[in-house]
């Protein structure tokens, strides 16, 4: 019994964890807030301009270049078309829950979604609004790991509504400072549709935007958009410009 007692204790005292030997698991919902309040502009208007490289085998690059307008308190976004020229003048509008596309040729408003490809390139409508994944995502799970040199959050999470692209998506977080590293897009059946990936970031005001993007699709070899941002500013912008009159008088 003597000598069988010490031995009962070193098991006790193996299964006991240590103070500060169980790291707690991670609040993933608050990752996804702070992320989404990482580039969004609540108490500011924002506008850029985007610049559109849509690559596809055999083919000559497309080219676009947009002007960004956001005001994230009320939901509402405007793309206008810079270029080409055969293009200038086209523009999206969100207001609520509609989008909507505006033609200066016909000079008609018709439309459209947030789902929906800009033009024939790799990016969706959804790619130019304010963040939203703590709103239209559940976590499924999660993985602490290694993205080249950046300590990441990989998570996998389930859309819990039907108005978003895709309805599975896996993320890769930076562990420290909160950001968006690579993005896999997946359908329901889970077959793995879009990747992007976020190399570089911008500070503006006191918020971080992606000022370089790769969107590849996984279903069509050697297709691929890159998008780069420059001119973002916070100022001000009038409530005329996120109305469909802006976008007819824009264009006479």
């Amino acid at each position: 019994m003597k000598k069988t007692m010490p031995i009962f204790l070193a098991i006790l005292l193996f299964l006991i964890p240590l103070p500060g030997s169980w790291a707690a698991e991670p609040d993933l919902k608050a990752i996804l807030r702070t992320v989404d309040k990482m580039s969004n502009f609540e108490t500011t208007d924002f506008s850029a301009t985007y610049t559109v490289v849509s690559e596809k085998p055999g083919e000559d690059s497309s080219v676009f270049k947009i002007r960004m307008f956001r005001r994230d308190q009320e939901d509402k976004f405007l793309l206008l078309f810079l270029e080409p020229e055969i293009q200038k003048g086209q523009g999206y509008l969100q207001l609520e829950d509609n989008l909507w596309f505006y033609d200066p040729e016909s000079r008609k408003f018709s439309h459209s979604s947030l789902k929906e490809n800009l033009e024939d390139s790799e990016t969706k409508n959804s790619d130019f609004r304010r963040s939203s994944l703590s709103e239209d995502y559940e976590v499924e799970s999660y993985s602490e790991e290694a993205l080249g040199k950046y300590p990441v959050y990989v998570i996998n999470l389930v859309a819990n509504n039907d108005e978003v692209p895709y309805p599975r998506m896996k993320l890769w977080i930076h562990k420290d400072r909160s950001l968006v590293l690579k993005v896999e897009d997946y359908s329901l059946s889970q077959r793995l549709m879009r990747t992007a990936y976020y190399p570089k970031y911008m500070r503006v005001s006191d918020r971080f935007i992606p000022s370089r993007m790769l969107f590849v699709d996984e279903l069509k070899e050697g297709e691929k958009t890159q998008v780069t941002i420059k001119d973002a500013s916070v100022a001000s912008l009038p409530d005329s410009v996120f109305t469909k009159a802006y976008l007819e008088r824009v264009n006479r």
